[in-house]
């Protein structure tokens, strides 16, 4: 199928005829096209077929399946956190990504075991980032303050990274967890941190971002 009947199956398609179209692309660039609109269709019918294209072997379907999930929030993660066990490396680094976006409690697990220690550097700095953007307010307070005391352990070691850009995603992790703290008494912890970084961090990127942080945490709210 061309890029251009791809175009056309889009227009006013059922979830079945798009996923069909995602079976029948003849070229990479097909293959984009057919999940953007599946993507866009935000149907929850539509997430087994999102998370199939996690597998395969072109990164911009991935990334147009990617952004279809975490469109479709915290629907999509039952499902992703079902099977990523199985899936092989590159398809778990995408799943990854989308759960990091979606932001649900309940992939905590899974974004603290990938913050604390896997060995793609680009997959570690999506987990740092999405322990930063967790919806607290999804779970209970007692749970909530347990779980941020993880993160908030994850994250100081994420700021020793060898790699910047994980730094980087953490100082950001940590600067959102400073503002959505169950437990206030941890903020002065939070900022003894971000002030380390700030300087004493080799990269003036890491820097910046510190104290960018530390400038947001003490103006007023």
């Amino acid at each position: 199928m061309s890029c251009c009947r791809t175009c056309e199956a889009g227009v006013g398609a059922t979830v079945a005829e798009l996923v069909r179209a995602i079976e029948t692309a003849d070229s990479k660039g097909a293959m984009v096209v057919a999940v953007n609109q599946l993507a866009a269709a935000r149907d929850v019918a539509a997430i087994p077929s999102l998370i199939t294209v996690l597998g395969y072997n072109n990164p911009g379907a991935a990334v147009a399946a990617v952004n279809g999930l975490a469109a479709l929030g915290s629907a999509a993660v039952p499902a992703l956190l079902e099977q990523i066990d199985g899936y092989n490396y590159g398809a778990r680094a995408w799943a990854i990504r989308a759960l990091a976006l979606i932001g649900d409690p309940r992939a905590l697990p899974v974004l603290l075991e990938t913050a604390r220690g896997d060995f793609a550097l680009s997959v570690r700095r999506a987990a740092a980032r999405g322990l930063g953007t967790i919806r607290w307010a999804l779970l209970p307070a007692d749970q909530a303050a347990i779980a941020q005391r993880d993160v908030l352990e994850v994250l100081t070691q994420a700021t020793a990274d060898p790699e910047w850009v994980v730094r980087y995603a953490a100082v950001a992790g940590l600067q959102t967890l400073a503002t959505d703290l169950v437990n206030p008494e941890e903020k002065p912890l939070i900022l003894a941190f971000l002030r380390r970084i700030f300087e004493q961090d080799e990269t003036p990127t890491v820097q910046a971002r510190a104290r960018l942080a530390l400038d947001a945490l003490a103006a007023p709210h």
